[in-house]
Order: structure tokens, then sequence, then C-alpha cells
């Protein structure tokens, strides 16, 4: 909508990790020449962690796309809760292995037999795991074993780990001490300083095409309060600033300009809370409403079945009575 406004040739602040548009500050320079690094080796696991946005899969994309297709085959999963068994059949399929008997043992015999094939032809497998803080530790150490399959002394299987902070702790647990053992790098990811939010937001206009004095100095200090340095916050406000730029025909952003678009996000989180509280108290409101109309139609139904019953049973003895006062005067007459 505002890119031809700005004159962009696209969208500056994409969501969607995109390894074109890969900004290198100094953690994630550091983090990709580790991945590099790995790759140099051949061997072991590394472990990049971060906090959400902070830009993992982008540098794993980033690696992805500078491997050379005839020595390396690289493919990438995203984890969920998989145990051990089924993160074997998900690392066959990525590999796009056939298996007509589905027993864990045919599954890592097929991975076996295609990782030694690679081997006879100079090539490797390198496996990438995302959000691998999702992995049960039992899992973990099915990876563990897969970096087992060797052939002549060499690995066969590479595999790096990516994942939120909560992956360090699962790494440092006691029982992890051979996985660790296997580790021959790791890095974690830290959000944007001031310095490297201004850089990354002049990085991607200038990708875009767009002009690097679009805004003012002061608007960074902001973005950066906000977002926390977070790239993916960054390209969220940022998509935001440029369309209120947009529509309020504004040539330049300034201070004012961000500190709308600011209080009006935060407005819009703050409406949103409130809504949903209301939201669930309504339904515990309806929820408890329906249950005692429940229990009262219970009760309800309980006492007009004794009344019923006290009704026939008074019946039955009006009868009585009136047969013996019936046979009485029989016997009188």
């Amino acid at each position: 909508m505002y890119e031809k406004y700005y004159g962009f040739r696209e969208r500056p602040f994409q969501l969607t990790p995109n390894h074109n548009w890969f900004y290198a500050s100094k953690l994630h320079k550091r983090a990709l020449a580790y991945l590099q690094y790995g790759l140099s080796q051949g061997e072991g696991f590394i472990v990049i962690t971060g906090d959400v946005g902070t830009g993992k899969t982008t540098i794993a994309n980033q690696l992805l796309s500078q491997l050379n297709q005839d020595e390396i085959i690289a493919k990438q999963i995203v984890t969920s809760k998989l145990e051990p068994d089924d993160l074997i059949r998900m690392i066959a399929s990525c590999f796009n292995l056939v298996v007509t008997d589905h027993s864990k043992a045919s599954y890592l015999d097929a991975i076996y037999s295609y990782l030694k094939r690679l081997h006879a032809q100079h090539r490797r497998a390198l496996l990438l795991v995302d959000e691998a803080q999702n992995l049960p530790l039992a899992s973990i150490e099915e990876l563990r074993m897969l970096s087992n399959f060797q052939l002549n002394g060499k690995p066969l299987l590479q595999s790096f780990l990516l994942g939120q902070n909560e992956l360090n702790a699962i790494v440092q647990a006691p029982d992890m001490e051979q996985f660790r053992q296997r580790i021959i790098a790791s890095s974690n990811l830290s959000a944007f300083q001031l310095e490297d939010t201004k850089a990354y937001i002049q990085y991607r206009l200038q990708q875009a095409g767009g002009d690097l004095q679009l805004l003012q100095n002061g608007c960074y200090e902001l973005i950066q309060q906000h977002s926390r340095g977070i790239p993916r916050k960054i390209n969220t406000v940022m998509d935001r600033i440029l369309l209120f730029g947009y529509l309020e025909e504004c040539a330049a952003i300034n201070v004012d300009h961000v500190s709308t678009v600011l209080e009006e996000i935060s407005q819009e989180i703050a409406n949103q809370a409130p809504a949903t509280a209301h939201s669930a108290t309504s339904s515990v409101s309806a929820l408890t409403s329906q249950d005692a109309r429940k229990e009262l139609s219970v009760m309800l139904d309980s006492e007009l079945e004794q009344k019923i019953k006290m009704a026939k049973e008074l019946d039955a003895l009006l009868k009585r009575q009136q047969h013996l006062l019936s046979s009485r005067d029989e016997k009188d007459s």
C-alpha cells in the first residue's frame, strides 16, 4: 500500500524470513560464523539460541543459501514436541526416504543406507532442527545417537540445533553430558542495541530502494524502547509507521508521528486485554448461570417426583379407607 508512495521496490519490513534481507549485526555475524565453522568440521553439533524474533531462522536460511548442493544435502525441520520415534520418521521424510515396513528399525536402516550412498558420492547430509527447545530430552538423545552413524571413521550426519533460550536449560540437564560433549560451538542471539536498531532499519530501507533520511534521528530511540531491539518487533512497528505516514501523507517521519503510532499500538493492546477478560468472564458467567439452571431444574424435578409419589400414596390410602368403610356398611346391613 505504501510502497509506491515512498518509492520502495517491495515492503522493507516483512515478517517472513528472507536470506536476501539478512542484516549481519555483530552477534548475527558471530552466529553465522559458528555455523560455517561447524560445516567445515563436518561433525558434532552447533547450538544457536535466542529470544523469539531475534533472527535464528533468518541465520539458518542464510546458511542454506550459501551451501554447495553438490557437496552438502541440507534439510530443515521445525519441531513440535516430537517423541523419538516420530522424530526419526520426520527425518526420514524430510530426506524423501520411502520405508515400507514402518518399524523404527526400518526407518533407521533407511537413513543409514541413504547416508552411506551420499558418502559414496562424496557428499554428506546436514540437518537443521528449528524450534529445538520443543524436543523432549529423549528426542535430543536420539539425535546424538544418529550422529554415531559413521563410515571409515567419518560422521555421516551433522545436526545444527536452533532454539529459544529454554534450549540452554535442556542441554545443561545432568543426563545430557554425552550430548554436550558433541557440541563443537554454541552462540546466543540477544536483542539489538540502539546503534544496531538504527543500522538495521536503514539497511532495510536501503534494500527496498527507499530514502535513508526518511526517519528523523529521534525516532530510532522510541522504536528501540518499544521493540526492545527485537528484529521481528522492529519490523512490525516500522510497517505500522510507514502505513501511518502514507495515510497521513507524511513525506518524512518525525518523532510525533512515531509517538502517535506507538500510542495507537499500546491502546490496541490495552483494549484487547479487557475484552478478552470480559469475554472470559462472560463465558464463565454464562457457564455458571447454565449450571445453576440445570441444578435448579434437577431440584424441581426431584421435588415434583416426590410430590407425585406422595399424591399417589395418599390416593391409594384413601381408596383403602373407602374400601374398608364400604365393607363395614355391608356387614352392618
